[in-house]
């Protein structure tokens, strides 16, 4: 068939392998100093790694392949050591990480539990996150702590001017974190809506900046919804530059224009 999937500039390419973390499907390896597609099956042509490439030499095309295959992708990940578990807590966080890579965190999904947060020093504030990776390109929409999630769409920008967005926003939620003046707002619709599609989400919020252009998130949003065919409830917040955030009505079915492919 013929699909969008990741091609390899091996001109460019240092075989640096920040693609190979950026992942999660296990696609990309370093063969003889270059990053190579392992098999066409393994990519999902989302394109998550391109952002990890210090020498654009990654972009997605069009062209004969394999269809993707998920669960093929998760096993290769499973039998190539990808997946594990961390002592040191009852509940232990659930790490799949991209062969080869170790302990880099950005090489996989984490799910971290709320006693690894217990030990915090005097006069600081608990993080309430718990799942990595927090951007929308590197979320697959397989991770396991999508399921049965109450969901924070946010802008990149949110976490800086909200003081209280750990305690009021992040606590109890998966987070997807985006930016929609600078990221690919088709690559974002297309994603989200495998989230919606593949996982029970109880509920959506979308925080996003005062600024205009932070506002395409909810129509991101909106779209998404409406592509997968799912009735979720959303709640949408404006952070202001000044730190106060107010929250507004939100019906995806109106927020969604037709045709929305770059923000």
């Amino acid at each position: 068939m013929k699909r969008k999937i990741i091609e390899i500039d091996e001109e460019k390419c240092t075989g640096c392998g920040q693609c190979v973390t950026g992942c999660a499907e296990g696609a990309l390896a370093i063969i003889d100093g270059k990053a190579k597609i392992v098999r066409d099956m393994f990519c999902d042509g989302l394109g998550a790694c391109i952002g990890h490439c210090p020498e654009d030499a990654l972009h997605i095309i069009e062209r004969e392949a394999e269809e993707f295959d998920e669960d093929a992708a998760m096993e290769h990940v499973r039998k190539m050591g990808g997946s594990g578990h961390h002592s040191g807590c009852p509940s232990a966080q659930v790490s799949t990480r991209a062969p080869g890579h170790g302990g880099c965190p950005s090489a996989g999904m984490m799910q971290m539990s709320p006693c690894e947060q217990a030990n915090v020093p005097a006069g600081q504030v608990g993080s309430a996150l718990a799942h990595w990776p927090v951007q929308i390109r590197l979320i697959p929409p397989h991770a396991p702590f999508l399921q049965d999630a109450d969901l924070l769409i946010a802008g990149d920008c949110c976490p800086v001017a909200a003081p209280d967005f750990h305690a009021r926003f992040l606590a109890g939620r998966t987070i997807m974190l985006g930016c929609p003046k600078f990221d690919n707002a088709g690559e974002y619709v297309e994603r989200l809506t495998q989230v919606f599609a593949q996982n029970r989400i109880k509920s959506v919020t979308i925080l996003e900046m005062e600024v205009p252009c932070c506002s395409g998130l909810s129509r991101i949003v909106a779209q998404a919804l409406a592509g997968s065919g799912k009735n979720i409830p959303c709640v949408r917040a404006i952070v202001g530059r000044d730190g106060k955030t107010t929250e507004e009505a939100f019906t995806p079915a109106v927020a969604a224009p037709a045709g929305l492919t770059r923000l």
